[in-house]
């Protein structure tokens, strides 16, 4: 058909991310809802199908849409396997159903139809072609009586036959046929939506003070970290650390005798990015250390730095790799006022690219197909090219699609949302520094209402390495609380830098978010069997996020009204709707607060004034509650409660 005669439109297609340009974001299990504006010139009947088939399927499997007024069609899917879907939509005039409707009309109004159910005849052979027809014998006859107008008695007197609708649905008449672009659905497993991170430096790790800590010293501490309820352990770059222009303690520039530098200036004459660093231990220790975490319930997840110390192998083996200065010097990392005299970024111009590119690629396989590494925490990813990203994730998703991908991106929005849209499985967000209720409710809105939440999955982490949050810094146990509560029940991604976060050690660089002898620059030595109320709270909030399904996703959250500016409340609830969690918090770690919550016992399905319970699963007590306004106190000794909602 001539494009200038297609007269039916197909538009506005959600979910899809900049035109289709790029994925939306599931896991097995989830669904995908899709929904498109169907149109034609003049009155005629139009119907539309959802068509998507995984990766691996050559056929479409095709689902009706359902006209949901104002010209929107509406269906949905959900997948089942790891890899990539494909969806797209589809829509016609359907011309046997404007036979139907008009005829009916027609008959209504008293008028002649004989023309009409001749006309009717050329429909029902289509059908009669049909495979799966029901009532085949009763089209059949329909068939006869609409081609001899002799028998159009018989005809009209089956003419409002609910059958005559369904079958005609069930196999449609297709003319002026349209289709949209293809669309696409990333899904990977159920980590990528639900994860909790614990992160320590393994040189720290020694029960010795002094000591360098080894993989086998790692070994002792995955109890601890399992107890605690974390499923993710996250190291910092485990590779050989560069000698030249080592960093000395607190990012000194000249490093003294002992001093072990950063573990992101990674490479020496030792190795590189496929090598380990000595001091922590051999590849065997590695690999036995990933499977005694694994056999625990953690796994762990690897850095993936892309840059180079000065003396990395790949500066003298490819200097073409990195940018050199007119004087015959190597540009260093720089972001001012900070200065990375021990690390060198990568020169991405580089004429030999393809190479670079398939070096750094084969660093990541080497990990996943060596020693089984199936999450890696990607450094500073928004100093590389986005479209590196995107092939290199989709290289590593074609062979390994279990493998996932946290964007450690601290930087302008867009450009977060975009390493995102590139395949990024989780990013690292803004909430560290959302520290009041309008803050906190505006940006996790934003996260859960907007368009991001088909594709940004966020990971909220209380602290860094390289953050020490003003908030923080000389604060009370009430505040750490808070701070943890609200990362672990605002998103179902969460994570934290240990221990100094349950110790509460904040000194801090005066006047800069860092800490103060940091171990990005030195050993620490820390009491691994160190419990406090941190601690066991924290395994109480962790083992919350495992036993309530609600907890285990981002998006199904509403906030509630609460009549006190210092208590934020937000109800979560899973999509099948079986789990319903209520979290109240305050931002005050200094003094009580009170206040009445209102519960929007409509999304619940509970009339206004029912009776229901809450159980508070931190503290085991349960109350009674009756219609949408509720009183809470809460008490800086515990800053939160953690309600499950039950009839």
């Amino acid at each position: 058909m001539n494009q200038n005669q297609q007269r039916v439109i197909l538009s506005d297609v959600s979910p899809s991310i900049d035109g289709g340009l790029y994925a939306i974001k599931r896991i097995p299990g989830q669904r995908v809802a899709v929904e498109c504006d169907v149109l034609c010139d003049g009155h005629d009947v139009l119907r539309a199908s959802l068509l998507y088939r995984h990766q691996s399927e050559k056929k479409w499997t095709e689902v009706p849409m359902h006209h949901q007024g104002n010209d929107r069609f509406g269906a949905h899917f959900d997948v089942a396997a790891l890899g990539q879907y494909t969806y797209c939509v589809s829509g016609w005039v359907d011309e046997a159903l404007n036979w139907l409707s008009g005829v009916r009309k027609k008959v209504q109004a008293d008028q002649l139809v004989t023309s009409e159910l001749l006309e009717g005849a050329l429909y029902v052979p289509h059908l009669l072609k049909s495979k799966g027809l029901a009532d085949r014998s009763f089209w059949e006859e329909l068939a006869l009586n609409l081609a001899d107008a002799e028998r159009h008695q018989a005809a009209l007197a089956v003419l409002f036959d609910p059958r005559l609708d369904e079958g005609f649905m069930a196999h449609p008449t297709k003319t002026l046929h349209a289709t949209t672009a293809h669309f696409s659905v990333l899904v990977e497993r159920k980590k990528a939506l639900f994860s909790t991170w614990y992160e320590f430096f393994p040189r720290s790790s020694s029960p010795t003070p002094g000591a360098h800590g080894t993989f086998k010293d790692c070994m002792q501490i995955l109890p601890k970290v399992a107890a605690m309820g974390f499923d993710t352990l996250y190291f910092p770059p485990v590779h050989p650390i560069g000698e030249v222009n080592r960093k000395g303690k607190n990012n000194a520039t000249d490093a003294q005798k002992g001093d072990v530098g950063s573990p992101w200036g990674i490479g020496s004459h030792l190795g590189g990015h496929k090598d380990l660093h000595p001091e922590l231990g051999t590849l065997a220790d590695f690999k036995q250390l990933v499977q005694s975490a694994h056999d625990q319930g953690i796994e762990i997840a690897m850095d993936f730095a892309l840059q180079a110390a000065p003396d990395h192998p790949w500066v003298k083996q490819h200097p073409e790799w990195f940018k050199w200065r007119p004087d015959g010097s190597i540009q260093y990392a720089e972001n001012p006022p900070k200065k990375y005299q021990d690390i060198l970024p990568i020169y991405f111009e580089t004429p030999d690219w393809k190479a670079l590119w398939d070096e750094l690629l084969s660093c990541c396989l080497y990990w996943v197909e060596e020693v089984g590494i199936r999450v890696f925490r990607v450094d500073n990813p928004h100093t590389k090219p986005f479209h590196f990203w995107a092939w290199l994730m989709a290289e590593v998703r074609a062979k390994h699609p279990e493998v996932l991908f946290l964007a450690e991106a601290f930087t302008r929005p867009k450009i977060m949302q975009q390493l995102a849209k590139s395949g990024y499985t989780q990013g690292y967000t803004y909430f560290t520094w959302r520290t009041d209720k309008h803050q906190m409710t505006e940006y996790v809105t934003e996260l859960t209402q907007s368009l991001q939440k088909e594709y940004f999955r966020p990971n909220f982490w209380p602290n860094t390495p390289d953050i020490n949050p003003f908030h923080l810094q000389g604060a009370n146990e009430s505040m750490h609380l808070s701070r943890y509560f609200m990362a672990a029940t605002l998103s179902s991604n969460t994570g934290v830098y240990g221990p100094v976060y349950e110790m509460m050690v904040s000194d801090a660089v005066p006047g800069r978010e860092e800490y103060m002898d940091s171990e990005k620059y030195a050993v620490r030595h820390w009491d691994w069997n160190f419990e406090n109320k941190i601690t066991v709270l924290m395994s109480k909030i962790n083992r919350a996020r495992h036993d309530l399904i609600a907890l285990q996703q981002t998006n199904n959250i509403v906030f509630c009204g609460v009549d006190n500016p210092q208590l934020m409340a937000y109800l979560k609830w899973d999509d099948a709707q079986t789990c319903w969690v209520l979290s109240v918090v305050s931002f005050d770690p200094y003094y009580t607060q009170k206040g009445t919550v209102e519960v929007p016992l409509h999304l619940m399905g509970l009339e206004g004034h029912a009776h229901y319970r809450v159980h508070d699963v931190i503290t085991q007590n349960t109350y009674d509650w009756q219609g949408t306004h509720n009183y809470v106190e809460i008490h800086p000794i515990l800053p939160f409660h953690l309600f499950h909602l039950t009839q």
